[in-house]
């Protein structure tokens, strides 16, 4: 994208600088961007406020992506209030390996649950730096998208109107079932997509976390992990058949499966609790290239979605958003179109290095549950060479914080 960008709706009633679509961690980060830049936009969410600030998901935040929020006034109640992580723990063959991987790179992962990183955007763009937003809108359909005067209609929740807003440029950031990805018209964008044939129980648990660090545990019977989300609720992941009932999965079961993979010489017990949520994952991956088309510019599962096998979704869709939003600002208060117009080639690289990485992971992971003795080898040789060789756990340490990736 080599043309510049004119900004034809300045001014007009109905209109603004920017529309952004969805109000997850990408659409909210680049808002707030936007609002510090004193850009107008308007931020448009299917659910309403409440589920957004609400809806659980991942946690795990590499220290970069954290840094980028800070220098951008959008950190200071993460800081207070996230854990840090220094290292993490393996398990398999029936031993426990702790990986330190602070001591190898300086560097650290935050935890700290997604909603609580959307509730404090959500509050800085629209309680502090007076961004509006509108929740609860239905049926949202993007129109123009190649031409000058883009726009974005909607149904009016209270109203049952459609409405309309032209804009200088569109944000999709809505997901990966969202309008934005499916407004691409046929043959203008490539989708590139990883099936892992396996499936994850995912699972929050009222109960305190059993470990201080990440636990992974690589069994003959699958897969298991453990994430702490909070002093009172632990996240674990169970591996099972990809498009499993999670009525399959009765509390005693969960229970016992986790003390199988998850067991090792010398680990503590787990500390039980009601199972709160139970949901199944298909581990797929895919890829949007580009990730722009004419006036649209797609960020976060829009654009790419990472099964959650490394962490690295949301941190992938806040570099989305910090790259977005400083080009749009450069665009529209500077006439500077160049990062815009770079936007998705500068995205795609650090894309694809987590895209690789967590294939890499998955076959560390899953091999020695496949049923194939050549792959359950290769994958316990993969994990005695991260405490065998100083080189290979520098490297692994370095690519699960993201520290060497570049774009």
């Amino acid at each position: 994208m080599t043309a510049p960008f004119p900004r034809p709706n300045s001014g007009s009633p109905q209109g603004c600088s920017v529309v952004v679509v969805g109000a997850g961690p990408a659409g909210l980060t680049v808002g707030n961007i936007l609002r510090a830049a004193g850009v107008d936009c308007l931020v448009l969410e299917t659910e309403t406020r409440e589920f957004v600030e609400h809806r659980p998901r991942a946690g795990v935040v590499e220290e970069w992506a954290v840094r980028g929020l800070e220098r951008r006034g959008l950190a200071r109640t993460l800081l207070e209030r996230a854990q840090s992580h220094t290292e993490c723990e393996f398990r398999f063959a029936g031993e426990s390996y702790r990986f330190a991987y602070t001591e190898l790179t300086g560097r650290h992962h935050f935890i700290y649950p997604q909603q609580f990183l959307v509730t404090d955007l959500l509050r800085q763009y629209a309680d502090v730096r007076g961004g509006e937003i509108r929740f609860g809108v239905r049926d949202v359909r993007l129109h123009g998208l190649e031409s000058g005067r883009p726009s974005v209609s909607y149904v009016c929740p209270d109203s049952g109107e459609r409405r309309s807003v032209t804009a200088d440029f569109v944000a999709g950031c809505d997901g990966a079932r969202g309008v934005s990805r499916a407004s691409l018209p046929p043959g203008r964008a490539r989708l590139a997509r990883h099936d892992y044939g396996v499936g994850w129980l995912a699972l929050l648990a009222e109960a305190p976390p059993s470990s201080d660090c990440v636990v992974f545990g690589m069994h003959p019977r699958g897969f298991a992990g453990h994430m702490a989300r909070s002093p009172e609720v632990t996240r674990y992941y169970l591996q099972c058949p990809p498009g499993d009932d999670p009525a399959n999965w009765p509390h005693e079961r969960v229970w016992a499966e986790l003390r199988e993979r998850l067991g090792a010489a010398g680990a503590p017990p787990l500390r039980e609790g009601r199972l709160i949520e139970k949901r199944v994952l298909d581990m797929h991956s895919y890829v949007v290239e580009p990730m722009a088309f004419g006036r649209l510019f797609l960020a976060g599962d829009a654009a790419h979605l990472t099964a959650p096998i490394a962490a690295k979704g949301l941190n992938l869709a806040l570099h989305d958003a910090f790259l977005l939003g400083d080009a749009l600002v450069a665009s529209l208060t500077q006439g500077d179109h160049s990062a815009l117009s770079g936007y998705s080639a500068a995205c795609l690289t650090r894309v694809w290095d987590y895209q690789e990485f967590s294939q890499w992971l998955a076959e560390m992971y899953h091999g020695t549950a496949s049923g194939d003795p050549y792959r359950a080898g290769a994958a316990l040789a993969r994990l005695r060479r991260l405490f065998d060789s100083p080189v290979a756990a520098t490297e692994f340490a370095e690519r699960y914080l993201g520290v060497r990736t570049t774009g």
